[in-house]
């Protein structure tokens, strides 16, 4: 096609192009073009994060060797914090707030370790789930790879962290006179549940954390109320004892906080004098509850916000 311009010049244009028309989805379509970082089916996003297994292993495990790098105990510390957090509460809950009610010194002291170096567990990997994204987002921006990757290998950073302390647990449970015996293979379950129940909670914490890196500050606030409300430093049960008028749905939240649930699980299965009257009624139908909801409900809360990762 031919045209004369105002100088007498003839000017050739363009011939029509067959795209002309064609929405953006249209010629993705017709070319079979798609979407940088696209967010694939859940269940092809499962089957990728499976093929990745080995870098999150890896990525926990690096992780966990460079946490305590710089300093001189080096991974001591994986003990000596928690130790120390319990040697504290115990000062100022045990000794002068009289918070054992009555328990035993023998089983107190065991308790409260229990206490906190079960819910450490669930603190840290949320803390870390809150910038898994948002602390790494070089890596992010520079491979391609699901994202769900980061929370899930820093939640498991922390499993192996509370591993290696639950040499010393066991050794302080010892110590005060319960001794090894079959219940404590219930161990292995409540710490397969919590680990399930900490990674949806990394997961969720992640997305948020992606987009409001300002809740990393927050979150301290919130896991100190979290834990005085889970009875790492008292017993649930006694203290309702002492509290017969407290409205039906604050027992029930306090009983069956999945952090409880999960702390007085493992008491029940390594300390000899912690009963099953301790426990709240269907404790283990209760964990596997917040284990399968958080668990599920978290990963796919991540999964459909994955293409916006690490994108400004």
């Amino acid at each position: 096609m031919s045209e004369t311009t105002h100088d007498g010049a003839i000017a050739m244009s363009a011939p029509p192009s067959p795209d002309d028309g064609l929405s953006s989805t249209e010629l993705a379509a017709k070319y079979g073009l798609s979407v940088s970082g696209a967010r694939p089916g859940l269940a092809e996003y499962v089957r990728k994060l499976w093929g990745r297994r080995h870098f999150i292993l890896a990525f926990s495990q690096a992780k966990l060797t460079a946490q305590y790098s710089q300093a001189k105990l080096g991974q001591l510390w994986q003990v000596a914090t928690p130790l120390l957090n319990a040697f504290v509460y115990f000062l100022i809950f045990g000794l002068i707030l009289n918070a054992g009610r009555g328990m035993e010194i023998r089983v107190y002291i065991p308790f409260l370790v229990t206490g906190v170096f079960v819910f450490a567990f669930t603190q840290t990997s949320v803390m870390a789930g809150v910038k898994s994204i948002s602390g790494n987002l070089g890596l992010v921006r520079a491979l391609h790879f699901p994202r769900a990757s980061l929370p899930i290998s820093f939640a498991l950073q922390q499993l192996q962290q509370l591993l290696f302390s639950m040499i010393v647990l066991l050794a302080v449970v010892v110590a005060f006179g319960s001794l090894p015996g079959l219940s404590w293979l219930l161990v292995l379950p409540v710490l397969a549940l919590q680990f399930f129940f900490n990674t949806g909670l990394a997961l969720i914490m992640a997305r948020l954390g992606s987009k409001t890196p300002d809740l990393a500050q927050l979150m301290p606030f919130i896991m100190r109320t979290w834990m005085y409300a889970s009875g790492v430093m008292f017993s649930i049960p006694l203290m309702l004892a002492s509290k017969p008028d407290w409205p039906s749905w604050i027992v029930d939240v306090l009983q069956y906080n999945p952090a409880a649930i999960y702390m007085d699980l493992i008491r029940f299965a390594l300390i000899d004098g912690y009963g099953s009257e301790n426990l709240p009624q269907h404790v283990w139908a209760s964990g596997l509850a917040w284990s399968l909801l958080v668990g599920i409900a978290g990963f796919v809360y991540f999964w459909k916000a994955e293409e916006r990762y690490g994108r400004g």
